[in-house]
């Protein structure tokens, strides 16, 4: 189905992709306690309401 050009290029994108999310992640960490407080309720909020519709149309 891919070529191994393709698989080669697919798994070096993959791990560098991966490298790079994990080191901009690593700096920003101690800038987004600031920024970002709290926001874990508003996630908890989403899946909530995300559960209520799953829920709500299963039951209609």
């Amino acid at each position: 189905m891919f070529s191994t050009g393709q698989l080669i290029f697919a798994l070096f994108f993959v791990f560098a992709f991966t490298i790079a999310i994990i080191y901009s992640y690593s700096k920003d960490r101690q800038k987004s306690k600031a920024y970002f407080k709290g926001s874990f309720w508003v996630l908890i909020g989403f899946l909530l309401f995300v559960g209520l519709l799953v829920g709500l149309k299963s039951i209609i």
